[in-house]
C-alpha cells in the first residue's frame, strides 16, 4: 500500500468511526439538521480534514450525490445511517449557508 492509499484508508477509517459514535438519540432520530451536520460532517469538514463545504453555493444534488455514493476519501453514508429526510434537510443547511467568517 503506497503513502497515498494509506491516507485515504485512514480518512476514510475515520470517518466511518466518527459516524459510528455520532449516531441519533435513543429513539434513532436525529433532532436536526445541525445535529447531523455537528455530529457527522463537521467531524471532517470544520476540522480542516476535508474541504470547506458552507458557503460554497454548492448544488443541492451535488451534495446529495456525494453524500450518498462518496468521493475519494470521503464515504458514502447509507439510508439507514442518515435517511433521505434528513439528508434532504442536511443538503439544504449546507447549500443556503453563508460564507464563514474569515480569520484573523
Amino acid at each position: 500500500m503506497n503513502c497515498l492509499s494509506f491516507i485515504r484508508w485512514l480518512t476514510t477509517a475515520a470517518a466511518l468511526v466518527a459516524a459510528g459514535h455520532a449516531s441519533a438519540d435513543s429513539t434513532g432520530k436525529w433532532q436536526s439538521s445541525q445535529e447531523i451536520y455537528d455530529k457527522v460532517c463537521g467531524y471532517c469538514h470544520e476540522a480542516n480534514v476535508g474541504p470547506v463545504i458552507t458557503g460554497r453555493n454548492l448544488m443541492p444534488e451535488y451534495i446529495q450525490a456525494i453524500v450518498r455514493n462518496g468521493n475519494r476519501a470521503m464515504p458514502a453514508f447509507r439510508e439507514s445511517e442518515i435517511n433521505d429526510a434528513a439528508l434532504a434537510g442536511v443538503v439544504k443547511l449546507v447549500s443556503s449557508s453563508p460564507a464563514a467568517a474569515a480569520k484573523k
